[in-house]
């Protein structure tokens, strides 16, 4: 059921462009008409909106041709870190966006519980009901999201259900890499341009170890603790009562030093954690498809 709990309908404003943010020119340029003509071609378009720089830069476009035919929507759930949340409510109110969030119930669903290897195709699946209901409700034609050209090839069975439900991906379909949505974001001025990638708090729980509320807060505190040690780019890998931390490999030396080391044990202990590791390799994406067969989706 979809539960809206709270909406902003705002002036819309420009974004300020980043003092710093060299021009975007040439093939880039170019990316970027044809990413505002097929938005405005789109007509009344709900924006899956995570709050991460791909799903913030394509309502900053929408906002922007669209208008008021843009709306904007969060889904909140227990596996949505609240730190996105806040980049969403930020963002929103920083772009003056048409912004709504509304609640998914994909831990109501025993298929997402327990944790199957194409976990994300019942979560997006929750996602793609919820606002295809929405949608048909409020007369909107179309849903987006903020896939890009690098997730091509990738393992990603929530694509899967986006196909299923006809959502469509701007940013994809222009050929726009991470690397190219952060050059415009800056551009465009906005603060997430630079904001390490993120995922849901089930990707920190290795397939077919069940998804609980527990296990999603354990790992939500754990990170909230690394970031509030200073740590910009981690992942809490939940094995049960052990923490496997993967830092970006610039962070990993600091992370040893004596005196941090002890306040990451400390900290983690105290969460529930009983044995506090860090992974040497370093954050890497998805490394808990590492030994599983899987073809891109």
């Amino acid at each position: 059921m979809t539960v809206p709990v709270s909406e902003r309908t705002a002036e819309r404003v420009p974004a300020h462009r980043h003092d710093a943010a060299p021009a975007v020119t040439g093939e880039l340029a170019d990316k970027e008409l044809r990413l505002r003509a097929g938005v405005a071609s789109l007509g009344p378009t709900i924006v899956a909106f995570s709050g991460g720089v791909d799903s913030a830069y394509l309502a900053y476009v929408a906002n922007d041709v669209l208008g008021p035919a843009a709306l904007c929507v969060t889904a909140d759930s227990p596996s949505y870190p609240d730190h996105h949340r806040q980049l969403a409510l930020q963002a929103a109110r920083d772009l003056g966006l048409r912004h709504e969030i509304i609640h998914t119930a994909e831990m109501e669903r025993p298929e997402y519980r327990a944790n199957p290897v194409n976990r994300c195709y019942y979560c997006k699946h929750e996602l793609y009901t919820t606002l295809s209901r929405l949608a048909s409700a409020r007369g909107f034609t179309t849903i987006v999201d903020g896939s890009n050209a690098d997730d091509r090839g990738d393992y990603r069975p929530g694509r899967a259900a986006a196909r299923e439900f006809g959502v469509r991906s701007p940013l994809d379909d222009v050929g726009l890499t991470k690397s190219d949505i952060r050059a415009l974001a800056r551009q465009a001025g906005l603060a997430t341009w630079d904001e390490p990638a993120s995922a849901c708090l089930s990707s920190r729980i290795p397939y077919h170890s069940e998804v609980t509320d527990e296990k999603l807060r354990m790992i939500e505190r754990a990170e909230a603790a690394l970031h509030e040690l200073g740590f910009r780019v981690c992942r809490v890998r939940h094995h049960d009562r052990l923490a496997r931390i993967e830092l970006g490999t610039d962070e990993l030396a600091r992370a040893l030093e004596p005196a941090m080391r002890e306040q990451v044990v400390e900290r983690l202990r105290a969460i529930g954690y009983q044995h506090v590791t860090v992974d040497l390799q370093g954050y890497r994406r998805g490394s808990l498809n590492d030994g599983v067969q899987l073809r891109p989706v």
